[in-house]
């Protein structure tokens, strides 16, 4: 028992040191090498502190390996240009003055509903609340609202038709059905529903409406009472 004690209390130390030399950005948010790294060297410590038979010090050369091949990415990452973005990628700005760009959600692996979600997280509740949107390249989600964003979410949207399929609860919410939505999107010169990147309408009847490949518009539908 005083062996293992002594072998963890050792790798933790290591760990400790090592860890404290990648740098504060190591324990905060990190690029995707640094999780990579980080994930190995749990792994590498865990071998030596269960497993006695296996020599103390091949667990240390191995992590501080990879805290050598740390410092070498640093360096390539800080001072090759364009390495950076090899590295860790680049912000991907998926909300813009046109509306939603698919194709920036697609390239990270999202969709609309990954986007609202997100934009919900930042408390905008309206797709058009928002002038810029972007992902960074460790994933954190950032939003520039427009100056009246306020009054433009007086009441939360449902989304309605998601990359050309219906989201049935949310058209029952509204007290409508399949064919109403049709005839509002044909009304706006929409007559593929499978061309639908995304509509949403609120309770006070206001619609958010964008294809795949052009510019957003909002409009209001002719309800005669509020809904939520």
């Amino acid at each position: 028992m005083a062996l293992i004690f002594i072998r963890t209390a050792i790798i933790f130390i290591t760990l400790f040191i090592v860890m404290r030399l990648m740098g504060k950005r190591q324990i905060g948010e990190m690029q995707p090498y640094e999780l990579v790294i980080t994930l190995i060297i749990s792994e590498l410590a865990c071998i030596p502190m269960a497993d006695p038979t296996i020599p103390l010090l091949y667990g240390i050369v191995a992590i501080l390996t990879v805290y050598l091949l740390h410092q070498i990415v640093c360096v390539l990452d800080l001072k090759i240009r364009g390495a950076k973005t090899i590295l860790s990628g680049e912000p991907s700005v998926v909300l813009n003055k046109n509306g939603i760009d698919d194709t920036q959600l697609k390239k990270n692996n999202l969709n609309v509903s990954d986007l609202i979600e997100s934009l919900r997280v930042e408390g905008y509740f309206s797709l058009d609340a928002v002038e810029y949107a972007l992902y960074e390249a460790e994933g954190t989600f950032s939003a520039l609202p427009k100056k009246e964003y306020a009054e433009l979410q007086t009441s939360l949207p449902v989304i309605i038709v998601d990359e050309g399929k219906f989201i049935k609860h949310n058209v029952a919410l509204t007290k409508q059905d399949n064919d109403y939505y049709l005839e509002v999107l044909r009304g706006q010169g929409c007559d593929e529903l499978k061309n639908i990147l995304v509509l949403t309408v609120d309770g006070d009847g206001k619609a958010y409406l964008q294809e795949r490949g052009k510019s957003y518009k909002t409009f209001r539908l002719d309800w005669t009472e509020k809904l939520w």
